[in-house]
């Protein structure tokens, strides 16, 4: 039987040896967003990173507006196309500018330092799945002292593995966010960053505007519509 399987096995993969696998990346963590605070953690690190680009390119008497952008880095939101986020980072981040001596104008001046941010949402058809770092050694460590156990516990075992890395992963998700951040002055960006965070499913409208009398589905991986 298990010679059977060995031979399908190396047949196939022969057959296939000219195209490359797939492979996943290396395990990183990402952080979610789940309340106003993490907005103001966000903002106050993207303040810092300003401050300290304005003093290392001798622009700390300059002043900068800070806006909300919509569909490129050039093209101020229009009213109502903001979102809660657009609104709630905007006031967050000038006063953290504010907090630190950063000169921050109310109106767009012509001498002024553009401050543009842009938020992208993603969504993806299936649950975004996470799970502990480590989990994987573990579960191949497991598996390996019971390779040449009797098929019975190997099914017990293989199973107690499945029931284990369901316990210890986690679901992100269908959302994720790409915030990008640039300082823009003359036509040249002085200064660019990017964050991507996991949101939750029912805050993507903090992010996102829907047109009047639009809805959006939630599918979920069994093909149920919420």
């Amino acid at each position: 039987m298990y010679a059977i399987i060995f031979l399908a096995v190396s047949l196939l993969l022969c057959g296939c040896s000219s195209v490359p696998t797939n492979s996943s990346y290396a395990f990183s963590e990402q952080q979610k967003m789940q309340a106003a605070h993490h907005w103001d953690v966000l903002a106050s690190d993207v303040a810092n990173q300003i401050n300290n680009q304005l003093i290392r390119s001798d622009y700390v008497d300059k002043s900068v507006f800070v806006q909300a952008t919509c569909g490129d880095d050039a093209t101020p939101c229009e009213q109502g196309e903001t979102t809660v986020f657009n609104e709630g980072f905007r006031d967050l981040l000038i006063t953290r500018l504010v907090g630190f001596g950063v000169p921050t104008s109310s109106s767009l001046q012509p001498a002024d330092i553009e401050v543009n941010y842009k938020v992208q949402v993603i969504y993806h058809q299936k649950s975004l799945y996470t799970m502990k770092p480590g989990l994987l050694t573990v579960l191949a460590t497991g598996i390996s002292v019971l390779r040449h156990t009797p098929g019975e516990i190997q099914t017990i075992a293989a199973a107690a593995a499945l029931d284990f890395l369901n316990a210890a992963g986690s679901t992100a998700g269908h959302y994720e966010v790409i915030i990008s951040t640039s300082m823009v002055t003359e036509n040249k960006y002085l200064f660019r960053t990017s964050d991507i965070y996991y949101i939750t499913d029912p805050d993507f409208w903090h992010y996102q505007n829907t047109s009047p009398g639009e809805t959006i589905q939630l599918v979920s991986t069994r093909g149920d519509v919420h």
